[in-house]
């Protein structure tokens, strides 16, 4: 569900002109509009017929010596034109040689990075924004064998079984992860332990009741990673478990829309909980706020705005006096579930444009009265300002 401003976002990073307000995207780009068979590993891949993608990686690692760490790797797509539509080329001076003029710089695509890593022992945040155009080997994405990266940030797969495929055969499949920022470098081999989970509709998400205010949308809720973290130029063994969201679509949120709050929570049971609460600009919940949860089979279930419950038990604000929630109860009666969620560190917001808020935490609680806990991920946005626009962060 990660969706808002990422227009603003490439335009910022490129230079490109943005459409104020809320205008519809160009009818030549696909829409999601209904639900369809999402295949695998295609649907790993990008999906140029539409206008925005993401790939999100977060996840929560242990060091060997018990130092903790979290890490969010994303990388987004968003296209400047749909596939039909012409790019003028630049004018040529008289006497030039046909397509003399066409440059290898030339392309639709526009790829964002963002990578941050929680240092829980030194109190630490920090994050990095990467920006290319998809061009000259400088960004992309592919399905087969699936890889996205941004110069030498990646997501990929590195070994698999011949025959094997996201859907059959997830422990065949082995990606590498990679990036870096100021004093730290992250290197992990990651494998899928369960296949892809179609959240939403058999895969199709609505945010709004308007056509096309929609993304084709799954998860994996549980990669085991593996590898190294090197801090200061001192390298650190780790491990740990991640959470895999893909999305793709060419709308936005509803007009009323502002925000939203989203939870990735890995259970000890073996369980997962996602969950986005949409928010008007009136600060209410949603009503096509949504969600899965994933039983400790693999077995997933659709949640509705009813079946979730969310108190805010905390705020944190920052410097510059924005407030965001920064502990919760999250009830869901049909489940069994009473847990609490809190951050492993209050600071864990990302000063891009739009700013948000995305954070590892910390689960503990109760499922059907037995004590239960976990780890997870939580993303805050549209606290910092609003977030109009026709594409975004989640």
């Amino acid at each position: 569900m990660r969706a808002q401003a990422l227009a603003a976002i490439a335009a910022a990073a490129m230079a490109l002109p943005v459409h104020a307000g809320r205008a519809p995207p160009p009818p030549s780009f696909a829409q999601a509009l209904a639900p369809k068979p999402l295949e695998f590993p295609r649907d790993q891949g990008p999906h140029p017929a539409f206008r925005q993608e993401w790939w999100y990686l977060t996840g929560n690692l242990d060091s060997s010596a018990g130092q903790r760490f979290g890490f969010e790797l994303t990388f987004f797509r968003f296209a400047l034109a749909p596939p039909s539509a012409s790019i003028p080329a630049p004018a040529q001076p008289a006497g030039s040689r046909p397509g003399a003029g066409r440059s290898g710089w030339r392309t639709r695509q526009i790829y964002l990075g963002h990578f941050a890593v929680t240092d829980v022992s030194r109190h630490r945040f920090q994050f990095a924004v990467k920006r290319a155009r998809g061009a000259l080997g400088l960004a992309g994405a592919r399905a087969h064998p699936f890889r996205v990266w941004i110069g030498n940030w990646r997501i990929g797969r590195i070994s698999a079984h011949p025959e094997a495929t996201m859907a059959s055969r997830p422990r065949g499949a082995v990606w590498r992860v990679q990036a870096d920022e100021r004093g730290y470098v992250l290197t992990l081999t990651a494998r899928p332990l369960m296949p892809p989970v179609l959240n939403g509709e058999r895969g199709l998400s609505r945010k709004s009741g308007q056509p096309g205010d929609a993304t084709y949308y799954y998860s994996i809720p549980r990669v085991a990673v593996r590898g190294t973290i090197v801090r200061d130029g001192r390298p650190l063994q780790v491990h740990g478990l991640a959470w895999l969201d893909r999305e793709w679509g060419s709308g936005g949120l509803g007009p009323q829309q502002i925000g939203w709050q989203w939870f990735g929570l890995q259970l000890g049971d073996g369980s997962c909980l996602m969950f986005y609460a949409l928010r008007d600009r009136g600060g209410a919940e949603d009503p096509y706020s949504a969600g899965t949860w994933v039983d400790a089979h693999g077995q997933a279930h659709p949640l509705s705005r009813s079946d979730v419950r969310i108190q805010v038990l905390g705020h944190w604000t920052d410097r510059s006096g924005v407030r965001y929630p920064s502990r919760w109860r999250l009830l869901a009666p049909a489940l069994g579930l009473d847990i609490t969620v809190q951050p492993i560190l209050a600071d864990q917001e990302l000063m891009t444009s739009p700013r948000y808020w995305e954070g590892a935490v910390d689960v503990a609680g109760t499922r059907a009265g037995r004590p239960i806990a976990g780890r997870g991920y939580v993303e805050l946005v549209g606290y910092a300002g609003t977030t109009d626009g026709p594409a975004g962060i989640r």
